[in-house]
């Protein structure tokens, strides 16, 4: 490793951990001003004053806020997050280990959709440049972009699950196969694999097809005007100019030579997307009843649960910003320039 890939490595890091504090902080003073009351969300509105101050004290809510919030800052260096407000006082590792898994498995092939169509269809788009083709995909994209994510997600219900029931309406998995599917990992896919059910596996397959498909859909127009303007860029260079005078065919030029060189900018952002598809499929899971962690926000939002909030956006913060470091790093590997 060069020197100069090294310092670029160890500014990042550092520039990092403010960003991540920054977030954190925002959103624990932010749930304290809101209006409510976590405690009454609890208990009930109907609750004594003094059931109310008892369980303020026991959760640690009545001491001064710099202590809680240096409390907070120490629970999220050791992912140790406490335990819910609601739901119990279930621990939060235990909640978010449950649904984390259900949000990744949503979020995978969500994002090879994207990429597969979006990255495709703009290199399509610019081979075939002012011709009647480009226009159409760009009209598309640019439609598909506009729709909102939970309307495009109702529509494929009703077509696809009501109209004509080729796939499940919403879940993970068919009820029967549930009670008897033994998940380790909560990734139904991965689990239903390693343990040889293939009915289960199947099952997870057909309930993962409508909310990736929906998920994917929604950021494909960002990927076909990124690549579509990258490759009109590269495909006047002097290199795939001389490439054409040397009789290389076109499909050559454009697929193999010109998108791959393209593919550092798209990268970085199919990278930096998939951070944050895993925390913007909130209204995603919400119209299919899926069990993952933008789900589970919403009702911890909505119950005024502190910890868990403060816990579940702070693992969201953490990993954009490794995703981000990562793609920060590779994107150095590969152009020495950005280093400098």
């Amino acid at each position: 490793m060069s020197a100069s890939l090294r310092r670029f490595i160890i500014t990042r890091l550092l520039l990092t951990i403010p960003m991540v504090l920054i977030l954190v902080t925002m959103i624990f003073f932010i749930m304290r001003i809101l209006p409510g009351d976590p405690i009454r969300s609890q208990l009930g509105p109907r609750v004594s004053a003094e059931q109310a101050d008892a369980l303020r004290e026991r959760l640690g809510l009545n001491r001064p806020l710099h202590v809680q919030y240096f409390d907070f800052l120490w629970d999220m260096v050791t992912f140790n997050f406490g335990n819910a407000l609601t739901q119990g006082e279930r621990p939060i590792r235990d909640e978010l280990g449950e649904r984390l898994p259900a949000t990744i498995e949503l979020t995978i092939p969500a994002i090879a959709l994207t990429a597969l169509i979006g990255i495709f269809s703009g290199a399509y788009a610019a081979k075939n440049r002012k011709k009647p083709v480009d226009y159409i995909i760009r009209l598309l994209s640019i439609a598909v972009y506009s729709i909102p994510v939970f309307f495009m997600g109702l529509l494929f219900q009703i077509l696809f699950s009501v109209r004509i029931p080729i796939f499940p309406l919403a879940g993970r998995m068919d009820t029967l196969l549930l009670t008897t599917f033994d998940s380790r990992t909560n990734f139904y896919v991965l689990d239903a694999i390693l343990s040889q059910n293939w009915p289960a596996l199947g099952s997870a397959l057909l309930h993962l097809v409508l909310p990736s498909l929906t998920l994917g859909l929604a950021l494909t127009g960002v990927f076909v005007r990124l690549t579509r303007v990258n490759m009109i860029e590269m495909l006047q260079s002097d290199f795939i100019t001389a490439g054409r005078a040397r009789g290389i065919p076109e499909n050559r030029l454009v697929y193999k030579h010109a998108l791959r060189n393209t593919f550092i900018p798209i990268l970085t952002l199919l990278g930096l997307q998939f951070a944050i598809l895993l925390a913007g499929a909130v209204l995603t899971e919400t119209t299919f009843s899926w069990p993952g962690v933008g789900r589970y926000l919403v009702e911890r939002i909505q119950l005024r649960d502190y910890t868990a909030v403060q816990a579940t956006i702070g693992v969201f913060a953490m990993f954009v910003a490794f995703v981000s470091l990562l793609m920060d790093i590779f994107y150095a590997f590969i152009d020495p320039r950005i280093r400098y």
